[in-house]
């Protein structure tokens, strides 16, 4: 499973980095989110779900 923020999406909620703090983080330059590791291992795919399913922008995208 890999995982991608759509930049031009992201409004910078933060609730990924909340949700999924090992997968997403934070850009020290806009605020909005950023991947961590874009290879999601499988122990962390639950957390990828459920920060994608949080996103009220729907800017993160799971393939």
């Amino acid at each position: 499973m890999q995982v991608r923020v759509l930049d031009d999406v992201c409004q910078g909620h933060t609730l990924c980095a909340t949700s999924a703090p090992k997968l997403f983080g934070l850009s020290e330059e806009d605020g909005h989110a950023i991947v961590l590791l874009a290879e999601v291992p499988p122990e962390l795919e639950n957390d990828a779900r459920r920060a994608a399913l949080g996103c009220p922008e729907q800017a993160i995208q799971i393939f």
